[in-house]
C-alpha cells in the first residue's frame, strides 16, 4: 500500500507543474528486470529496468511521455509549442520552462550554434514541421531575420516572442530530456537500475540484467545503415549519466546532385559541410548530451575536440572522415569494449 501511494504521489507531482542500441543479455540471477517499448515524438523508445518498487511503470511512464509531448511537440496542433508558435506571447508549463532555459544556456556556451530558435530555418529546409520548399537567398534572409534567442524570452511561466515570426523547436533537446525525467522519477520510486532509451538518446543508472555495466553500440555513419546495431562501429560501456549520438547519415536530402545535411548553421542559415559524420556524447544528463552533439555536428570536428578536452564533464566520441577512411577520435573518458 505504501509503495502505491507512493507512485500515486509522484504522478500527481508530474501531472501538476509540471539510437543507438543497447547492448543486453537475459536478467541476472535473483533481480527481476522488466522493459517498456512504444512509439513517442516520432520515434521508439526503450526502457529497461529493475522491478525494485515492485510495481509496474507502464501507466506512469506513458503519463511523462504524454506530458511531453503536449509541452514540447512540434507535431501535436494542441501543444504548447504550437501555441507559442502562433503568438506572441503564452503560458508554458514547468518542463517547457526546464527546456527552454538549459537551450538558452547551450544557446550562449555554443555561440550560437545550437539555437532553438532557428525553427523558421529548420522549415526552410525541410527538417522541421513543414516539407521543404525551393530555397534561396531570399527565403534564408528572410528566416533568418526571426532566427536567434535574442528575440525571445521567459518570463516567470511566459515565453514572450519579439515577433510572431519567431518559431522554436526542441527536437535537439527534447528527447534528451524526456529520459532524464524519466529516470528522476524512477528514482524517486527506489528503482536502483535502468536505462531509458528515447529515439537513440539515452539516461542510465545503475546495471544491466546480467549485473554489468550497460552497454551501447555506436551504429558507423555508412550511408543506407537504416537500422540500429545492423553495423556497429563501436562498443561504449556507460556506468550512468546521459549519453547522445547526431549525425547527418541518416537524415539528409540530394538535389541537382547536391547533399544536404540536417545540421543547419544559424548563423549562415545553410547546412553544414564537414568531415564530422557523427557526434556521440557523454554528459551527467541526456538533455546536456543532446544538445552538445547538435553543436558539435553543427561546429565541425576540430572545434568539437577543442570544446570536449576544455569542457569538465563532457566526453566525446567522434566518427569523421578522412582520405575516404572511417577516423575516430575518443576522449579519454570514453571507455569502449573493442
Amino acid at each position: 500500500m505504501m509503495l502505491t501511494m507512493k507512485y500515486y504521489r509522484l504522478l500527481t507531482q508530474i501531472l501538476t507543474p509540471f539510437l543507438i542500441t543497447v547492448i543486453m543479455t537475459a536478467g541476472c540471477k535473483g533481480r527481476e528486470y522488466r522493459t517498456i517499448d512504444g512509439f513517442t515524438q516520432g520515434t521508439t523508445f526503450h526502457i529497461v529496468y529493475s522491478n525494485d518498487a515492485g510495481i509496474e511503470l507502464d501507466s506512469l511512464t506513458h503519463e511523462i511521455l504524454r506530458r511531453v509531448d503536449f509541452s514540447m511537440s512540434g507535431y501535436n496542433p494542441e501543444s504548447i509549442l504550437t501555441v507559442v508558435n502562433n503568438s506572441d506571447s503564452a503560458e508554458v508549463d514547468s518542463m517547457f520552462a526546464d527546456v527552454f532555459i538549459r537551450s538558452l544556456e547551450i544557446y550562449k556556451i555554443s555561440d550560437g550554434l545550437f539555437d532553438v530558435s532557428a525553427g523558421p530555418l529548420f522549415d526552410v529546409w525541410g527538417f522541421g514541421f513543414k516539407n521543404k520548399a525551393a530555397v534561396n537567398q531570399q527565403v534564408i534572409d528572410s528566416a533568418m531575420q526571426f532566427t536567434g534567442m535574442d528575440k525571445v524570452r521567459l518570463e516567470g511561466l511566459r515565453i514572450v516572442k519579439s515577433n510572431p515570426g519567431v518559431k522554436l523547436n526542441f527536437n535537439a533537446i527534447a528527447q534528451g530530456y524526456t529520459a532524464d525525467i524519466i529516470g528522476r522519477a524512477y528514482d524517486n520510486l527506489g528503482i536502483e537500475n535502468y536505462l531509458i532509451e528515447i529515439g537513440g538518446e539515452i539516461y542510465c543508472k545503475g546495471v544491466n540484467p546480467k549485473g554489468k555495466t550497460w552497454s551501447v553500440g555506436i551504429d558507423k555513419p555508412v550511408e543506407g545503415n537504416m537500422i540500429q546495431g545492423q553495423e556497429l562501429q563501436d562498443v561504449i560501456l556507460l556506468k550512468g549519466g546521459g549519453l547522445a549520438t547526431s549525425g547527418n547519415y541518416r537524415k539528409f536530402y540530394e538535389e541537382n546532385g547536391e547533399k544536404y545535411s540536417h545540421s543547419i548553421n544559424p548563423k549562415t542559415g545553410y547546412p553544414v559541410r564537414d568531415n564530422l559524420l557523427s557526434a556521440t556524447v557523454i554528459a551527467e544528463d541526456a538533455m546536456t548530451a543532446d544538445a552538445y552533439g547538435t553543436y558539435f555536428m553543427v561546429a565541425g570536428l576540430e572545434k568539437a575536440i577543442e570544446v570536449i578536452e576544455s569542457t569538465p564533464g563532457i566526453e566525446g566520441f567522434l566518427i569523421y572522415s578522412k582520405d575516404g577512411k572511417y577516423e575516430v577520435y575518443k576522449s579519454k573518458g570514453i571507455k569502449t569494449k573493442r
